[in-house]
């Protein structure tokens, strides 16, 4: 037997933890949400009842609809921190219109949200501000905003048009479900089939490069913050017509966590360049069913920051790791 000589075995382990990292970049949210799932429905009392599944899939709606908006905007390199006060920006203004009806409200909430998504990507694109920045001047001013418009005060509900928005369930499947159903296979179709997901990865690859070969990075980039501001608008409707009040102080708080957390464990590095929209809706579920199982089973929900906090850190270093070997 000829001995393998030293560079061909480091050549060998360097491929294999290539392709280890490789295949949990790709893989790795898939699995760890099944084993969780089943983990559930081993220990878990009811988790495997139709109940419990279409109401966690409910309340897996806002941050997927949050997530689907920040992976394109990941995919390009950036970030948006105010997907979260967008949200009560919207929380605000619904009331404020459900007097000319609810079409009109939800209309008017979406178009302040595109709005303010706008003013993000007009930052980003023509000012030059670093993504970070833009968008942390609207994570603190937004919510501000959005508690000026309602006067500070939670603003109750009745409207039952709009309140079905939540409620309704046509074919016994959660309305909130199929809206987001529909809207990621949407931003799929947009990543993979259109000249418009290629720009994004193309700015998300090398903008410079983008920039020099004709693309259109200033409008992408203003497109992708517009469109994370109008689905943090939709999250925050049906936020809204869950909570049946506008209550711009709570809803959205801190969501941008759990949806950044969502895009990254998915497969999209912060670094850009690619997008996994699957990927992302299976991060968006793993990180609901962690909260889930600790709460099913008892168990302190500070522990299960401490695990989505691990998971986050993993995901990073797979994706660091895997530009490495």
């Amino acid at each position: 037997m000829i001995p393998m000589s030293g560079s061909t075995a480091t050549a060998g382990a360097s491929f294999d933890r290539a392709a280890i990292i490789s295949w949990l970049r790709d893989q790795g949210v898939y699995v760890a949400l099944v084993l969780l799932v089943l983990f559930n429905l081993v220990f878990t009392t009811n988790f495997a009842t139709s109940g419990t599944i279409l109401g966690l899939l409910s309340q897996a709606t806002p941050v997927l609809l949050v997530s689907l908006g920040l992976a394109l905007v990941i995919g390009t390199g950036g970030i948006d921190l105010s997907v979260g006060s967008v949200m009560a920006i919207a929380s605000a203004v619904v009331p404020l219109y459900l007097g000319y009806s609810w079409p009109v409200a939800v209309l008017m909430a979406l178009l302040f949200c595109v709005l303010a998504g706008l003013l993000n990507g007009f930052l980003v694109a023509y000012v030059g501000m670093q993504p970070i920045v833009a968008t942390l001047a609207l994570f603190v001013g937004g919510r501000g905003f959005a508690q000026v418009l309602v006067d500070g005060q939670l603003q109750t509900i009745s409207d039952g048009a709009f309140l079905s928005l939540w409620r309704a369930a046509p074919l016994g499947i959660p309305l909130p479900v199929i809206i987001a159903a529909i809207l990621a296979v949407l931003v799929g179709i947009v990543v993979k089939r259109t000249t418009f997901g290629r720009y994004v990865l193309a700015v998300g690859g090398n903008r410079t490069a983008s920039y020099l070969s004709g693309q259109p990075v200033r409008g992408v980039l203003l497109a992708v913050y517009a469109i994370s501001g109008l689905f943090a608008g939709i999250a925050g409707t049906l936020a809204t017509a869950r909570l049946a009040a506008g209550d711009p102080s709570q809803i959205g708080l801190l969501i941008e966590l759990d949806a950044i957390a969502a895009v990254v464990i998915g497969g999209t590095p912060l670094t850009g360049g690619r997008v996994s929209i699957a990927g992302t809706v299976a991060g968006a579920l793993l990180m609901l069913v962690i909260s889930a199982t600790f709460v099913m089973n008892n168990l302190p929900p500070t522990y299960a920051q401490i695990l989505k906090a691990a998971i986050i850190v993993l995901a990073v270093y797979i994706q660091q790791g895997r530009r490495k070997v």
